[in-house]
Parts: structure tokens; C-alpha cells; sequence
């Protein structure tokens, strides 16, 4: 049996009688340092406060976050390290809780009732373990992952045994060292030995994010077969259908996922946003209904649920009159919107939009034309940009409430700030054929394509001058903005001369309306820092 006098151990459950078996439990076998807690938000508290090596955490904790979204919480905000061992406790055993406490991997899964024997055995095996991959654990804990692939490299020619535990550990850090090549090396060889879950999920990713698409459904294709029981295998094949047009059977295989897994909020906001792009209103509302109660107590609750379910009550709907019922589902979700986002300038203008809207299908089309000029006046003032999703919606919901040159000028600044993106030029056409409008940013897309060309082949001046041609054209885009800022960065070095930090710095300021949400923003905060700091 380990040693475990001087193991700090937190025990979380809201049942008292539980929290006091468990402790004497872990008395007798010489544990010292034994903290207890009855809700979730308490781990949290103490957890800021102490680090623990061992947490007992219940599940179901009545009010409040339970035992799934306290982890999320603890890994998201890292209070724990890794070489904490967090083992998942319940008496409950639906499928559903069953699977979504293990997609957050916890170290352990344990099942009421169990006695002194059996919580050893399992403590010791895990800490055992623990032990064993303590390098690993260290350098992941100082987010190196050099120092990661080198423990494992390390601890794989003491121990060959270690292999199968050490592999995942590499597989993530030449993920975040971006070795492409090397981390599809590794993990081919690993599911042509034998089939893993996790590498069938790592493999998928990377390449999708190769934009191999064709190769990665068939990948995970493969891994369903052999792992039917594993809802991030259905969500990577989703998006990768999604990816490819394919966004009925997306949706189809999403709700495999959420049939099997319930309890993810994340899993039901992506299904609602699918189901809203086929035009299945039923099922967008469901699901954005979920996430919203779901998202309570979640750290990954999200606006975005609260206004995807208006918007698809309002849909759902069609010609007819939104019933009492839908009003008041929307006014309660405006209203804890308001309640947790009322700072926030540019949900406000989004969400007053969809009160109007609610109020045109409600039968009152004054008050709905009072909240649009609202609306209307609140965006000249707006701190940041909408994201290319919400500013078409918005678009669309100006023209619907007789704002049609509001809606023509919105588009065009989406044109102009997220022009270079097919996507959003193929939306933006379906709300107008205003040559104007849509031929503003092809030229700037081509230079830009040619720039990023031109980068790559390490022709750096010549880059920058196709850049600098596709901003004078479009000196909102965003990524246009970007890439002419890295290149003159890149240009000028560590210390870059006064009128290339100067034009970098004026690039960066013009596209800082950039939304938090927008898949760039780590980007253009880290050439930011770059620009301004020297």
C-alpha cells in the first residue's frame, strides 16, 4: 500500500454521513491532511487556496455545478496540476452521466457504495501510476512541451512498459510544438498496431485541420465502427461533414452524439447552430434549450445559446403569430442574457434586435420599431465588430424589420472586414445583389492569396507588397491587416525600424474592432504585443 501521511486529500459530496465514512476511511490508512467540502463551488474556493494530491468528487451535488463542470472549471482555470489525481464518485449509473463525466477524463470513475479495500486498491494503482509518468507530469505543469517529449523519450528507454501511457503524452506535444509530420508518424503507427480511441480522435483533428477531409470522415468513419460508445468520434465526424457541405448528415450524426451523451453543452450548441443552418427549427430550439440549462452552472455557457433559441422559436413559427408560450420562453432568455452579459455593447444590440423581432411576430409592430431604432443608434457606438455569423444575422433582421439601408451598410462592412472568407461572400449574396456591395473585395482577396503565396516561399518583400495592395483595397480586412503587420515584423526583425513599427502599428489599429470570439483574435493580440512593446 503507498504512503500516504502526507497526501492532501479533498473529499466533496452533500451527504454528510458519506463525507465522514470516506474520511475515516482514509484515516486507517494514514492520511493526515483530509479536507471536505458539500458543493461544487466550494472545491473551487479551497482548491484556490490549497493544492490537493487526491480529490474525491461527488457527481450529483443537488443545486448548484456538479461534479463534470467543477472539473471543466479546475482544468480551465488550472487548479489543479496534473499530478493531482481527480476520481469522479456516484450512485449514479446512466449511460448518459456515465459517459459525459468520463469525456472530461477524469483520473477515475467510482461507484457507490465501495469499502475501504476497494478504494485502496484503486487509490494505490493511481497513484502508482501517477508516480511513474511524474516527468511528464512536471513539464506539462510547466507548459513545456519540449521538456514533455523529452521525459517521455526518457522514461520509454527505462521502461518499455511505459510505452501505451507515454505515446498520448507525445501525440500532444507535437501537436503543441506544431510537428505535423511527426505526430501523423507516431500516431499511424499506433493505430496500425492497434486501435485507440484517443489516436483515432488526434489523428482526425490534425487532419482536419490539414483540410484532408476525404481521409479524415474516413478515418473516423473507421473508429465508430470499432468504438460505437465514444461521442467525440460522432462530434470530429461532424465537423468534418459539416466542413464538406454535408451539414444534414452532420446534424443526423450530431444527434447520435447527443443521444448517447447528453450532458455537453458545447456538443449542444454545435447541434443547435447545424439544425438552424437545415432550416430544423424543432430541433435548434431543443437543442439551444439544452445548452441554455445546461450552461447555469457551466463554465462554457455561452450567449450564443440564449440568443440561438430565440432565433429559432422565431423561425420555428413561420408565418404565424409566436404564441404565448415562445414570447415568454424569449423574453426569460433576453432576460438572463441581460442578467450575465448586460456589459457587453454589442450582445445588447443583438439581443434588443431579437426582442424586436420577437415583438413584430407578436402582433406589436410599434414597440419592435422602437427597439430597431435602438438598435440601429447602439451599433455606430459599438466597441468591437460583429462576428461574420452574428453581423449576417443581424443583416437579416434589419431588412425583415424595414432597415434596409442599415442591413445594406452592415453587410458591406462585412464584406470589407471578413471579405476573403467564401463562406461569408456566399451568405452575404443571399441577402443582396447589390454589385457594390459584392464586388468590393475580390481583387483584395487575390492579392492577399498571392501575398500569403509569395510568404511562404520565404519572398518576404515581396509578400509585403502584395499585402500593402490588398489593404489599400480593403483596409479593414482582417486578415489582410494581419498578414501585412507579421510581415512587416518580420521584415524589421527584433528591433524594426520607426516607419515599419509605425505602419504595423496603424494596420493593427485598424482592424482592432476584432471580436474576442473570432478564431484570430490570440493572433492579433500576440502581434499586438509585438508591435507596441518594442
Amino acid at each position: 500500500m503507498a504512503d500516504y501521511s502526507n497526501t492532501r486529500f479533498l473529499i466533496v459530496d452533500d451527504f454528510s454521513d458519506f463525507r465522514s465514512s470516506v474520511k475515516a476511511m482514509l484515516r486507517d490508512i494514514g492520511a493526515r491532511d483530509v479536507d471536505t467540502g458539500d458543493r461544487g463551488e466550494e472545491t473551487l474556493s479551497l482548491c484556490r487556496q490549497k493544492r490537493y494530491d487526491i480529490i474525491l468528487h461527488d457527481y450529483n451535488l443537488g443545486t448548484g455545478k456538479n461534479g463534470q463542470q467543477v472539473l471543466e472549471e479546475l482544468l480551465a482555470d488550472k487548479l489543479i496540476s496534473h499530478q493531482c489525481i481527480f476520481v469522479m464518485v456516484t450512485a449514479e449509473s446512466s449511460q448518459a452521466m456515465v459517459l459525459s463525466a468520463l469525456e472530461h477524463e477524469p483520473d477515475a470513475y467510482l461507484t457507490k457504495p465501495f469499502n475501504r479495500a476497494s478504494l485502496t486498491q484503486r487509490l494505490d494503482k493511481l497513484v502508482e501510476r501517477k508516480a511513474a509518468l511524474k516527468p511528464i507530469l512536471q513539464a506539462l505543469d510547466k507548459q513545456d512541451p519540449a521538456a514533455v517529449l523529452a521525459a517521455c523519450e526518457a522514461l520509454i528507454r527505462e521502461d518499455k512498459r511505459l510505452v501505451p501511457l507515454c505515446q498520448r503524452y507525445q501525440a500532444g506535444a507535437l501537436r503543441e510544438l506544431n510537428r505535423h509530420a511527426e505526430l501523423e508518424k507516431l500516431l499511424t503507427g499506433i493505430l496500425a498496431d492497434r486501435a485507440l480511441p484517443w489516436a483515432y480522435l488526434a489523428l482526425g483533428s490534425l487532419l482536419q485541420t490539414r483540410n484532408e477531409l476525404a481521409r479524415a470522415q474516413e478515418l473516423y468513419e473507421q473508429a465508430l465502427k470499432n468504438f460505437p460508445m465514444l461521442p467525440g468520434l460522432y462530434d470530429g465526424l461532424a465537423a468534418v461533414l459539416a466542413a464538406r457541405g454535408e451539414s444534414k448528415r452532420a446534424q443526423d450524426i450530431l444527434e447520435d452524439a447527443v443521444k448517447l451523451s447528453p450532458l455537453a453543452i458545447r456538443r449542444q450548441m454545435q447541434l443547435g447552430k447545424l439544425a438552424l443552418d437545415n432550416e430544423d427549427f424543432g430541433s435548434a430550439s431543443k437543442a439551444y434549450r439544452q445548452a441554455v440549462d445546461q450552461g447555469r452552472n457551466s463554465r462554457f455557457k455561452s450567449p450564443e445559446s440564449y440568443l440561438g433559441m430565440a432565433q429559432a422559436l422565431i423561425a420555428e413559427s413561420g408565418e404565424d403569430t409566436l404564441d404565448k408560450r415562445a414570447q415568454a420562453d424569449i423574453a426569460q432568455a433576453m432576460g438572463e442574457l441581460d442578467k450575465h452579459y448586460g456589459d457587453d455593447k454589442v450582445l445588447q444590440v443583438r439581443a434588443t434586435l431579437m426582442q424586436a423581432k420577437s415583438l413584430q411576430k407578436s402582433g406589436d409592430p410599434v414597440r419592435a420599431a422602437k427597439l430597431t431604432e435602438e438598435a440601429v443608434a447602439g451599433m455606430a457606438a459599438l466597441p468591437q465588430f460583429f462576428s461574420a455569423d452574428a453581423a449576417l444575422l443581424v443583416a437579416s433582421q434589419l431588412r425583415e424589420l424595414g432597415q434596409t439601408a442599415a442591413s445594406n451598410d452592415l453587410l458591406k462592412s462585412c464584406v470589407e472586414i471578413y471579405g476573403d472568407d467564401p463562406a461569408v461572400m456566399q451568405n452575404v449574396a443571399k441577402q443582396t445583389d447589390d454589385p457594390q456591395i459584392l464586388a468590393g473585395g475580390q481583387e483584395a482577396v487575390d492579392f492577399n492569396r498571392q501575398g500569403v503565396r509569395a510568404y511562404q516561399l520565404g519572398r518576404f518583400g515581396d509578400a509585403l507588397e502584395l499585402f500593402r495592395r490588398g489593404l489599400a483595397l480593403q483596409p479593414k480586412n482582417i486578415s489582410i491587416a494581419l498578414n501585412t503587420a507579421q510581415s512587416l515584423l518580420r521584415l524589421g526583425g527584433d528591433k524594426a525600424e520607426a516607419d515599419l513599427l509605425d505602419e504595423c502599428r496603424r494596420c493593427l489599429d485598424a482592424v482592432s474592432m476584432i471580436p474576442p470570439s473570432d478564431p484570430r483574435y490570440e493572433r492579433y493580440q500576440q502581434l499586438r504585443r509585438r508591435a507596441f512593446e518594442q
